[in-house]
């Protein structure tokens, strides 16, 4: 039994073949990742083979396995320990043959090819239960959107087995460094999370930084100094034209964030060597301070509910972070231990805050509870900055500069639990991350 449901353009069908959703095991109910604070063991998946056009089926597959395998929440039973391969994607499953190397989970897909059309069927079996874990589904998409399709199986897959949102059919923006140090030339690309199809938002003709996603993933805030000092603009990423939203010439503005409803933008506006957090309706211009203190205020970040700001400043002295409400009323603190706080970015689950942190000649990658409870630092490196985090509020991405060699920034990854660290296949150097939403 199917059931057609229309996407966008990218994927213009989405069927489910019908069959019993999650069902339990014979144990302790459906197979699942429990995933804590603790050391993992990663959950045994079979992903033989798929069936139908051998080339684009061998891709997708690839995709799919990496996509997983690279959670560090699931390890792949190599090909060669297969007992067995069904001769078709519809042919029953030998669960006995499975079960003989371990396997937990099994994945089964089929890929055709019609002219510029694809067409992607899988099928997801717990092997302990002997039974199909949740409905199949099947994608179509035009030949060029294979990717989508396999981050799309990736999801379907992550999530039934680890009960999480899932976060792989989504994009990161960047900014490209290239050339010597003292004349570092910089552009802001957009790809998909795992590097791959690269699109550059912005030549290489004028400094940029900073690039923000909107909550539809539609638009991009960045920092440019067209004007020969910094002011921000609004791009439409569709197509690639952008318009500036701050031209005050006498004061700078840098470090721009959306509110979750895509109306306002916070950011710091430094004027006389004093910089505060500004609030601006995108649609109107309208705009007016959320702080007025002699210190330093900067890089804002609102929670999902966008009821309250958390920033960076150094009233205290050094700084620290500190919470807000929209009405600008006194900050509240929430960093207290050893070190220099910065970069805050608010968790899209609203309970937890991502920052950077320097502690002496070390830098880290740390997160807290919103209430600056349950602090634990993720990395230690040279210099780790800049986190964002995954639509799903399971990994955080952020900047790194190793010491030696080019010293050139490159991306990385980590789990929240501080576990499975990982850089970015890219062959260039990339700093300031900005990871958005899941794509339509």
């Amino acid at each position: 039994m199917f059931h057609k449901l229309t996407l966008a353009p990218a994927l213009a069908t989405l069927l489910a073949i019908g069959g019993p959703a999650l069902p339990a095991l014979a144990q302790d109910g459906p197979l699942r990742i429990e995933i804590t604070d603790g050391v993992i063991e990663p959950m045994a998946i079979a992903i033989p083979a798929f069936h139908g056009d051998a080339e684009l089926a061998a891709r997708v597959r690839q995709v799919v396995a990496d996509d997983l395998t690279g959670t560090g929440l699931f390890r792949e039973i190599p090909a060669a320990a297969h007992v067995t391969r069904p001769a078709s994607f519809t042919e029953a499953v030998s669960y006995e043959d499975w079960r003989a190397i371990n396997t937990q989970a099994l994945v089964a897909a089929e890929v055709t090819r019609n002219g510029e059309d694809i067409s992607v069927r899988f099928r997801l079996f717990d092997v302990f239960s002997g039974q199909p874990q949740g409905d199949g589904m099947q994608f179509d998409a035009r030949a060029g959107d294979w990717r989508r399709a396999a981050h799309k199986i990736a999801d379907q897959i992550y999530t039934r087995l680890t009960g999480e949102r899932a976060y792989f059919d989504s994009r990161v923006a960047f900014v490209q460094e290239t050339g010597p140090k003292n004349a570092t030339i910089k552009r802001i690309g957009v790809m998909d999370y795992d590097g791959a199809n690269i699109r550059w938002m912005t030549d290489s003709a004028s400094l940029v930084l900073a690039p923000k996603f909107a909550p539809n993933g539609r638009q991009l805030l960045y920092t440019s100094y067209d004007s020969g000092f910094p002011q921000i603009r609004l791009m439409d990423v569709a197509s690639v034209t952008s318009r500036p939203l701050t031209q005050d010439a006498a004061a700078m503005a840098f470090a721009p964030a959306f509110s979750p409803d895509g109306r306002w933008v916070a950011y710091s506006r430094e004027q006389g060597g004093n910089s505060d957090i500004w609030l601006m309706d995108i649609a109107t211009g309208a705009q007016r301070p959320l702080t007025n203190a002699p210190s330093i205020e900067t890089s804002p970040s609102f929670s999902p509910d966008g009821s309250r700001i958390v920033f960076e400043s150094d009233r205290s002295g050094t700084p620290q972070l500190y919470i807000m409400g929209l009405d600008g009323a006194e900050p509240q603190r929430i960093s207290f231990a050893e070190g220099r706080y910065g970069t805050p970015v608010w968790s899209p689950n609203g309970d937890m805050i991502a920052f950077t942190k320097r502690i002496g000649d070390r830098f880290h990658i740390g997160v807290m509870r919103t209430d600056g409870s349950g602090e634990r630092t993720l990395t230690e490196s040279f210099l780790d900055e800049g986190p964002t985090w995954a639509p799903n509020g399971r990994v955080v991405m952020f900047t790194r500069v190793t010491p030696g060699g080019t010293g050139q920034p490159r991306l990385h990854s980590v789990d929240i639990t501080g576990r499975n660290m990982r850089p970015l296949n890219l062959d260039f150097a990339a700093s300031d991350p900005s990871w958005g939403p899941m794509l339509p």
